[in-house]
C-alpha cells in the first residue's frame, strides 16, 4: 500500500493561494488602468462613497473621531494637490536638474503646472481612505465618545487657516493650480506655428 505524498499537496496549496492573490491584484490594477481616462466618473463614484459614509455617521450618531481624522487626511491631500511639485520658495536652494520650475516673470516661457500630488493619486487616496473609514464604522472600538461640535469648529478653523496660507503662497509666487483658462496656441497650417494667436 502506497502512502500519499502529503508534502506535494502542502506545497501546491500555497502556490494556488499565491496565484489567486496575484490574479486578483492584476485584475484590480487593470480596473484602475481602465478608469484613468475617466476622471468625471471616478470622482462621482468617490463623492457617492463619501456621501454614504456621512449618511452612516449621521444616522448612527457616532464615529465622529473617524470622521474628523478622515477630514484632516483629505485636507492634507487637497493641499498637496494644489501645491507645485517644486516649491518656488525653495527653488534657490535646489539645482536646476531637479525639474522645471514655475515662471516668476511675465516674459518667461509658460510651463504647465506640475502638482506635488497628481490628480489620479489624489483620487485614489481619497477613495481608499473613505473605504477604510466606512470599514471602521462597523467596529465599536473606533466609536470614541466626543463632543462633536468642538471637532467641527476645530476643523473649520484649521481649514480656513490652511487655505489662507495656501492662497497667500499662490499670490506670492503667481501661480494657478489649474490649467483651465491659461493661454493655448493654435497652429496655422499655412504659416506654421504662431505664438501670436492665443486661444482661450
Amino acid at each position: 500500500m502506497m502512502i500519499p505524498d502529503q508534502g506535494a499537496d502542502s506545497r501546491q496549496s500555497p502556490n494556488l493561494l499565491m496565484q489567486f492573490f496575484k490574479r486578483l491584484g492584476q485584475s484590480y490594477q487593470s480596473l484602475l488602468d481602465k478608469s484613468t481616462p475617466h476622471p468625471m466618473s471616478r470622482w462621482i463614484f468617490t463623492f457617492l462613497l463619501i456621501t454614504l459614509f456621512l449618511a452612516r455617521v449621521f444616522f448612527s450618531k457616532g464615529w465622529y473621531i473617524v470622521t474628523y481624522a478622515l477630514g484632516i487626511y483629505h485636507l492634507n491631500l487637497f493641499i498637496a494637490f494644489l501645491s507645485p511639485k517644486i516649491d518656488p520658495a525653495m527653488s534657490d536652494f535646489e539645482e536646476s536638474e531637479d525639474g522645471p520650475e514655475l515662471p516668476t516673470k511675465v516674459n518667461e516661457e509658460f510651463r504647465p503646472f506640475i502638482r506635488r500630488l497628481p490628480e489620479f493619486k489624489f483620487w485614489y487616496s481619497v477613495s481608499k481612505s473613505t473605504v477604510i473609514a466606512v470599514f471602521c464604522t462597523f467596529f465599536e472600538v473606533f466609536n470614541v465618545p466626543v463632543f462633536w461640535p468642538i471637532l467641527v469648529m476645530y476643523f473649520i478653523t484649521l481649514f480656513c487657516l490652511t487655505m489662507k496660507r495656501q492662497i497667500k503662497h499662490m499670490i506670492k509666487y503667481r501661480y494657478i493650480p489649474f490649467t483651465h483658462g491659461k493661454p493655448k496656441y493654435q497652429v496655422d497650417h499655412n504659416k506654421g506655428f504662431s505664438g501670436n494667436i492665443p486661444k482661450k
